[in-house]
């Protein structure tokens, strides 16, 4: 299962995280695994403030850690983002499961 933990702190996004694999299909055949990870990268390759954020990216785990207040653009990116995980989840339940926390 995909786990999302996506975490935000007074007024913003602290963190977002996106680890695991969805097991809905056979390896490198895996839609939801496809459709999360497309969603994912492409959420950052539209991000502007390359330093405003610490990203790491290895396989079956991208985390995302700001490290001062996200500008507005970024912020639509990042909800985007967001908004299409939990479409992918409300589709392919049992697959990826969003857990969000506020400080």
């Amino acid at each position: 299962m995909i786990k999302v933990e996506i975490n935000y702190k007074g007024h913003g996004l602290d963190s977002l995280r996106v680890k695991g694999h969805a097991n809905s299909g056979p390896y490198g055949h895996d839609l939801v695994c496809a459709a999360v990870s497309a969603v994912t990268i492409g959420a950052l390759n539209a991000l502007e403030q390359e330093d405003a954020y610490d990203i790491d990216i290895d396989e079956g785990d991208v985390k995302l850690v700001a490290n001062k207040p996200i500008e507005e653009h970024d912020m639509t990116v990042i909800e985007t983002l967001i908004i299409q995980l939990k479409t992918i989840e409300t589709s392919y339940k049992g697959t990826i499961d969003i857990k969000e926390r506020k400080d």
